[in-house]
This record gives C-alpha cells, structure tokens and sequence, in this order.
C-alpha cells in the first residue's frame, strides 16, 4: 500500500448491511478511490463481516476502515447512504455530543460512543466532508460497496462485535 503515502485526495464510499436483522449476520464495504502525486487514479476495496451489530454501526466502520489505511493527511470524501454518519457531522450533532460528555440530553448515552470516538481518532489528521447518498437510487459506488458488504455478511471470516472494540 505505498502509494496511499502519496494520496492528496480521497473519496470513500462506505455502506453497512445488517440485513434487517441486527442478532444475525452482517457486513461493511469500503471503497477508497485517491489519486496518487503522478495523478494516476487507484482504488482499494475492503469488507469485513462481523455478527450481532445494527446497520448504524456498520456505516461507522466502513467509514473507519477507509480512514485507518490512511498514511499522510489528505482531503477525504465520504459519501454514504446513512442519514445518521452524515448527519451527525453536517448538522453538527457530534460537537453537540461533545460539549455533553457525551450525553445526549434525553435519554442517556449516545450510541456507539466507542465508534464514534474512533471515528474522530482517524479523522484528525484529515480534512473531512460527509455527503448522503439518497438510499441507493442507482449511485453506482454505493451499490458496489453494498455488494462488499452482502458478501462480507455471507462470507466465513465472521467475528463477534466485541472483538472489534480496541
């Protein structure tokens, strides 16, 4: 992965699949599409399965995954079909969620406090922006990234959502 040490722009598609039932199986794909310093276009996919996790998680994850295999700060993309990943940043929920300790004022708190975290963790060095993708309305790389995960989820390499929490 040498070539990711020369990325100055990245657009990563992330999609989470719990396929409606959040004690079954599950997956997330990750597409990063950069272009490296000789202006040469590359693209990497990842997915992974994981057990007993919701759809929301699944979105942080493809979307931490992209982040993670980052070497050098760069500006990044993320386009997703989740309302909950893009929002949370668009609308400002997470500094919100900040300034509360995390709390969310209502009910206790906020989900996926563990993710969420890790999320900021692999975005301090970049330049981040969040686009929603509407559903899948035929936008091709989150249709691909819903094959990853559909092939994560049906695939073997399943782990337990906790093994995944460091």
């Amino acid at each position: 992965m040498g070539e990711l040490n020369s990325v100055f722009k990245v657009r990563l598609y992330s999609d989470g699949s719990a396929r409606g039932n959040p004690d079954g199986p599950g997956g997330y794909g990750t597409i990063l599409q950069y272009v490296d310093s000789a202006g040469t276009l590359h693209e990497r996919e990842y997915s992974c399965g994981y057990r007993r996790t919701t759809n929301n998680r699944m979105e942080l994850r493809g979307c931490i995954a992209g982040l993670e295999r980052l070497t050098k700060p760069c500006e990044v993309e993320v386009w997703s079909d989740s309302r909950y990943l893009v929002d949370a940043f668009n609308h400002h929920w997470i500094d919100s969620w900040q300034r509360k300790n995390w709390d969310r004022g209502k009910s206790g708190p906020v989900k996926n406090i563990d993710l969420w975290k890790r999320l900021l963790r692999a975005m301090e060095p970049h330049k981040v922006t969040f686009h929603w993708v509407r559903g899948h309305a035929g936008h091709p790389e989150n249709e691909r990234c819903d094959r990853l995960a559909v092939r994560a989820a049906e695939g073997t390499d399943l782990r337990e959502d906790a093994e995944d929490e460091g």
